[in-house]
C-alpha cells in the first residue's frame, strides 16, 4: 500500500482549531451556543456534530435558530473516527462556495470511546490539522474533562494549537501542540489474534479472498448490508495489496466483542498520513480503497511499520 510521502503539517492561518474544556451542561453551552450564534450573525455555514445528548442540549437552546444549523450525531455519523473528516467535516466544507468560512463543532471524543477505538480518535484529532490547513474555517471540539480520563485532555493540549478553558471564551495557545507527535505515538501495533481464519492471496487469488472473508463473515453472524460491506472492504483492501502492497498479502477474519473483524497486511508502506481521510475528486481515477472502507465500517485502525502496512476493520454484528 504504497502512496507517496506528504509533508501534511504546517501553518494552520487561517484555520483555527481549538478545544473546549467543560466540567457540565451549563459550561457546555456556555462555550457552544456563542460559537454557534457568533457564526449565524456573520453569516457563516455552522454544522454541529456532537453525540445525541449534547445535540439536543444545542438544538433545544438554540430554538428557531437551530433549522440554520447543520445538526449531526455523532455517535453515528463519526462511529468510526476515520470517516469524520472525509465524511463529516470535509463533506460540509467542501460543499459551500469556495473560500467562504466555515464554523463546526466536532466531539469525537467521549466518555465510553472504547479502548480500541481511542488510538483512531486521537489520530483523528491529530490530523485535522493536516487535512484543514490554509482552510478558511473553524472547528471547535469540545471534551468534557470531569468525565474523559486524564490522558485523553492531555493529548488534547497536543492535537490543538488553541485551549480554551471552563467558563472561559477566551482561546489559550497550547504549548504542548505537537500533532505529528500524537499520530506517530498512536501508530499502535495491533494485538495479534490467534484463533483468526487466515488467507493467504495474490493476483490470483483475490476472487477467493473476498468469498473467504464473506464466508467467514456470514458464520460469524454478519448479515445482509453488513455482509456486504465486509465483501467490499476486503476487495478493496485486497486489491490495493496487489496493485501497491507488493502483488501479495495475508487475511485475516475473526470475532470480537459484538464485531466481526478483517484485517489486511502486507509488505507495502503507506506512508501517505492522509490516505483515506481526503475526498477524491470524482473525475480521479483509484485511490478510493482506504477511502470506502472508512466510509463503511464501524472503525478501521491502520498500522504503519518497516515490515508493511496492516489495515484493520470491524464491522457490528
Amino acid at each position: 500500500m504504497t502512496t507517496a510521502a506528504t509533508e501534511p503539517f504546517g501553518p494552520l492561518d487561517p484555520f483555527t482549531h481549538p478545544a473546549l474544556f467543560y466540567r457540565d451542561e451549563q459550561e457546555y453551552l456556555d462555550g457552544t451556543l456563542p460559537f454557534v450564534r457568533d457564526g449565524l450573525d456573520a453569516g457563516e455555514p455552522v454544522a454541529v456534530a456532537v453525540p445525541g445528548k449534547n445535540l439536543a442540549l444545542i438544538r433545544d437552546a438554540l430554538g428557531d435558530a437551530a433549522e440554520a444549523v447543520r445538526l449531526l450525531d455523532m455517535r453515528e455519523a463519526g462511529r468510526n473516527p476515520g470517516r469524520i473528516i472525509p465524511g463529516v467535516l470535509r463533506a460540509f466544507a467542501d460543499a459551500q462556495p469556495p473560500g467562504r468560512r466555515v464554523r463546526i463543532i466536532g466531539e469525537p471524543v467521549w466518555a465510553g470511546r472504547s479502548d480500541v477505538e481511542y488510538p483512531a480518535c486521537v489520530q483523528h484529532e491529530a490530523l485535522i490539522n493536516a487535512a484543514f490547513q490554509g482552510r478558511a474555517a473553524t472547528i471547535m471540539c469540545p471534551y468534557d474533562v470531569a468525565r474523559l480520563p486524564e490522558h485523553m485532555v492531555t493529548d488534547a493540549y497536543a492535537t490543538h494549537p488553541t485551549v480554551i478553558h471552563p467558563g472561559s471564551r477566551t482561546e489559550q495557545g497550547s504549548a504542548a501542540y505537537a500533532p505529528e507527535d500524537v499520530v506517530v505515538r498512536y501508530n499502535e501495533a495491533l494485538p495479534p489474534v490467534p484463533e483468526a481464519l487466515m488467507f493467504a492471496f495474490d493476483s490470483d487469488s483475490l476472487s477467493h479472498a473476498r468469498h473467504v472473508a464473506v464466508g467467514e463473515g456470514a458464520r460469524l453472524g454478519l448479515v445482509g448490508v453488513k455482509l456486504d460491506d465486509l465483501a467490499l472492504a476486503t476487495a478493496e483492501l485486497t486489491t490495493n495489496s496487489v496493485v501497491h502492497g507488493g502483488g501479495a498479502g495475508v487475511l485475516r477474519v475473526w470475532s470480537e466483542d459484538g464485531y466481526v473483524v478483517c484485517e489486511v497486511h502486507d509488505e507495502g508502506h503507506l506512508t501517505d498520513v492522509l490516505a483515506g481521510r481526503r475526498p477524491v475528486p470524482r473525475e480521479q481515477r483509484g485511490g478510493r480503497g482506504v477511502l470506502l472502507v472508512n466510509l463503511i465500517a464501524d472503525l478501521v485502525r491502520v498500522h504503519r511499520s518497516d515490515s508493511g502496512t496492516t489495515v484493520r476493520c470491524w464491522f457490528a454484528r
